[in-house]
């Protein structure tokens, strides 16, 4: 997913899950670092999604285990327009790897699907980036001025890339399901400086987004905040 192309169903599915919803890899990440990351645990959260011009919508997100590998599921609907990603993948010691991605959406009764098996992923799909980001964020040497690369599949299997960095240490956010812990993460597109997203992960469940903003210009386009957590 770029940034500079989103569209109803991207910025539905946080922002194409958007991402976010983005790859993984991060060049400088460390052996060290790549030993102390988080077990990745199953969980099932909802946000609600604020975009512009358009009325607030809840996500569903879901990560289950199925025998050896982890499924990821995101979905959401309105009156004229719904959407879901689920992407399965493995994990090693220090990487994940992408299995099957599939994606689709529909508005107003007119859709697409999109499927993706490992052969068309080069590196990751959005739904298992989103999985690693979290899981590694915190654990490189990424810094604003010295940001880590991220580079992944959209749903139609084209490559992205992405630059991102964590701010140091963990913080506390409130949002409507309650008082977080996180560690912040910010993305950038380096063909579009003027845009950035802003996750905010919780630093122990792998994958769950406690809130995460979309500016453009300086001015928030799309958020959304954790509205239910079950472990």
């Amino acid at each position: 997913m770029r940034l500079a192309r989103l569209n109803v169903v991207s910025a539905c599915i946080l922002l194409g899950t958007a991402w976010l919803l983005l790859s993984a890899v991060p060049v400088n990440a460390s052996e060290e670092a790549a030993s102390n990351l988080a077990d990745i645990v199953p969980f099932k959260a909802q946000y609600r999604l604020e975009t512009r011009n358009w009325p607030s919508a809840t996500i569903t997100h879901t990560l289950s285990q199925e025998g050896q590998h982890w499924l990821s599921d995101m979905r959401f609907s309105l009156a004229i327009v719904s959407g879901q990603e689920y992407s399965r993948f493995s994990v090693g010691e220090d990487a994940v790897r992408s299995l099957l991605f599939s994606s689709s959406y529909s508005l107003l009764g007119v859709g697409d699907s999109y499927r993706l098996t490992d052969s068309d992923i080069a590196a990751l799909d959005r739904q298992a980036a989103l999985v690693d980001l979290s899981r590694r964020a915190g654990h490189e040497t990424c810094t604003q001025s010295a940001p880590c690369d991220l580079d992944f599949v959209d749903h139609r299997g084209r490559d992205e890339h992405l630059q991102y960095y964590a701010t140091p240490g963990t913080h506390i956010v409130n949002v409507p399901a309650g008082e977080f812990e996180v560690r912040q993460v910010i993305l950038t597109d380096i063909e579009k400086p003027d845009r950035h997203l802003e996750i905010n992960f919780h630093p122990d469940w792998p994958g769950l987004i406690v809130s995460a903003e979309y500016q453009k210009e300086g001015r928030r386009q799309t958020r959304i905040r954790l509205t239910q957590f079950n472990p």
